[in-house]
């Protein structure tokens, strides 16, 4: 469980600094195609999920192969983890600009940081557990369902979208 644990913040940290990075990626590499089907092409909360999505399923991966024989539920609970997480990025965004009536930039950096973190929690929490191990091919479709969503709606956003406001 310690290196468990150890794993966990690492991955935090990780998702941290590569999706601030991937945050000016597009920009960067002069608007590539490619880059933005998976860095943000606009300042839209639905392209803001990928900073969350794509760092946090990157080093999910990893996380699978190193742990899967020592915790059996843990793809489902690192799926789990990253479906919260991107999630939050949105439900964080439109609450608290609910509650000030504005976006505002340090807050966004929160919504960013705390988003990774519960998700990452989720996971670590759920994975020495078998409850979710049933659900495990549900879970991972749904993760393949966001990734598709999330590439697809950067070039091809849909005609009523409420996740393009930024």
């Amino acid at each position: 469980m310690k290196q468990l644990k150890l794993c966990t913040i690492i991955g935090i940290i990780f998702v941290i600094a590569i999706g601030s990075l991937a945050h000016f990626m597009y920009e960067w590499t002069d608007h590539s195609f490619v880059i933005g089907l998976f860095a943000p092409v606009n300042e839209s909360v639905r392209e803001h999920m990928k900073l969350v999505f794509f760092p946090m399923l990157v080093y999910s991966i990893f996380m699978n192969s190193k742990f899967r024989k020592s915790y059996p539920g843990i793809t489902a609970s690192l799926c789990l983890g990253i479906i919260t997480g991107t999630l939050l990025v949105p439900l964080f965004f439109y609450g608290y600009t609910a509650v000030i009536g504005h976006d505002a930039f340090a807050l966004d950096i929160a919504d960013f940081v705390l988003s990774i973190v519960i998700g990452f929690t989720v996971a670590y929490k759920l994975a020495p557990s078998r409850l979710l191990k049933r659900y495990t091919l549900p879970l991972c479709c749904l993760v393949c369902i966001f990734l598709i969503c999330l590439v697809i709606f950067t070039y091809s956003v849909p005609a009523h979208n409420p996740l393009s406001d930024g």
